[in-house]
């Protein structure tokens, strides 16, 4: 189960609806994340490399949200 920003994402759901189990990512950041990074609709969170992961930690960071695991 892939892990961000100390939370685990549930891997068989798609990476959009995934990030949202994050307290402070719903859809329209979800959605935001998965445009600007470049993640295909259909990807699944099994699916994200360890790198990827790392750059939605870092693109949450950069935006300066406040979420679960700050």
């Amino acid at each position: 189960m892939p892990r961000i920003l100390g939370v685990d994402i549930p891997n068989n759901k798609k990476v959009e609806y995934s990030l949202r189990y994050i307290y402070g990512i719903g859809p329209l950041r979800a959605m935001k994340i998965c445009q600007i990074l470049g993640f295909r609709p259909e990807m699944r969170a099994s699916e994200l490399s360890e790198e990827q992961l790392n750059k939605i930690v870092d693109f949450i960071v950069r935006e300066g949200w406040k979420c679960e695991g700050d």
